[in-house]
């Protein structure tokens, strides 16, 4: 079965590992790009542990948890391209996946939360 935030937000985690790694040995920059692996490969953790939820409100609870690492990945994502460790073109592409990983968990939220 095909799951698109869960696939959407593990992909996103895997492009933040590597580029995490890349800013680290190429760029030398430790601790913008720390901030950045923290949250954003807990937006997947939070969506693979509220998809095998026990409960609703368990659901609930991690998906709002993913929408909150959302947001803050996409602060890092933008602290890193102002402070020219990412280029346009690379902060452009990460933003466009994090932006559409926010609207599909903002979704989930509002239909979740009634």
């Amino acid at each position: 079965m095909y799951n698109a935030i869960e696939e959407k937000s593990f992909e996103f985690v895997v492009r933040i590992v590597n580029l995490y790694k890349y800013l680290t040995s190429e760029k030398r920059e430790y601790v913008l790009s720390n901030q950045l692996l923290r949250s954003g490969t807990s937006v997947g953790a939070n969506v693979a542990e509220g998809e095998k939820g026990q409960t609703k409100p368990d659901f609930n609870a991690k998906m709002n948890n993913a929408l909150k690492e959302a947001n803050e990945s996409f602060y890092w994502l933008k602290l890193l391209y102002r402070t020219e460790y990412l280029t346009e073109k690379e902060f452009n592409s990460l933003a466009s996946d994090i932006d559409e990983i926010i609207s599909i968990l903002v979704s989930i939220c509002k239909k979740t939360n009634i």
